[in-house]
């Protein structure tokens, strides 16, 4: 079983950063995509920030230009710097994991408990 361990959420005042981060803790899988989702109050989840193993990365056009996405795969680890926040950032950030079972060799989305990002204006 292989859980993901977010942390990094938090209050910041428009045009504050904050830097999440995700760990996958657990034995005998290997990781592929990783990345954040998130859900604001009423609407549904999207996509935020993916990344590859190799580091190739996708980012949401709301998150262009002012979001990084990277990753540690010697620590499982993937960080979502958030830099230029505005409101409507505000949400629930979900890390997800794309997660294979080295024995089986099974593929299953792993997600997060989710971490609260609130941006005052």
């Amino acid at each position: 079983q292989v859980q993901l361990v977010e942390s990094g959420g938090g209050l910041v005042q428009t045009g504050g950063s904050l830097r999440l981060s995700c760990a996958a803790a657990g034995r005998g899988f290997s990781i592929g995509t990783m990345g954040w989702y998130r859900q604001a109050p009423g609407k549904q989840r999207e996509s935020v920030a993916l990344v590859t193993p190799n580091g190739n990365a996708n980012y949401a056009d709301s998150a262009k230009g002012r979001f990084t996405i990277s990753r540690d795969n010697a620590k499982n680890t993937t960080y979502l710097q958030m830099d230029s926040l505005k409101p409507e950032d505000t949400a629930v950030y979900y890390c997800y994991a794309a997660i294979s079972n080295i024995a089986t060799r099974r593929w299953e989305n792993s997600w997060g408990q989710g971490t609260p990002v609130t941006v005052s204006s």
